[in-house]
């Protein structure tokens, strides 16, 4: 029979899941549009790409740059909601406890039972 507290933690943590994926999914989307755009940019307007922006530097390798540069940002932004909501919730449902206390994991004898 299930626990009222484990059914509770289930939606809990299947609530954090979905979060966790439509992040991931948003993310992904974002850097499959910056990369693909720039890719067709490439394909059909190298005119535009070819224009000088400073001497030496053209739109394209600017743009290039940019698509770089915003892989490290949607990066940066994925680690720290990972760190400040994903993470916190976890460890508030008891999860975050390096593996202690979970059949079989590190700290814990064969019978389950704690050390």
């Amino acid at each position: 029979m299930t626990h009222p507290t484990n059914a509770s933690s289930a939606d809990q943590l299947r609530a954090l899941a979905g979060a966790r994926n439509r992040i991931a999914i948003i993310l992904t989307v974002l850097m499959i549009v910056i990369y693909f755009g720039f890719i067709i940019l490439i394909a059909f307007d190298k005119g535009l790409l070819a224009r000088i922006v400073v001497p030496g530097l053209s739109l394209g390798i600017l743009l290039g740059a940019l698509v770089i540069v915003a892989s490290w940002l949607l990066t940066w932004f994925y680690v720290r909601w990972a760190n400040t909501h994903y993470d916190t919730a976890i460890t508030a449902m008891g999860g975050g406890r390096g593996g202690r206390g979970v059949r079989g994991g590190p700290g814990e004898e064969k019978g389950g039972g704690p050390r």
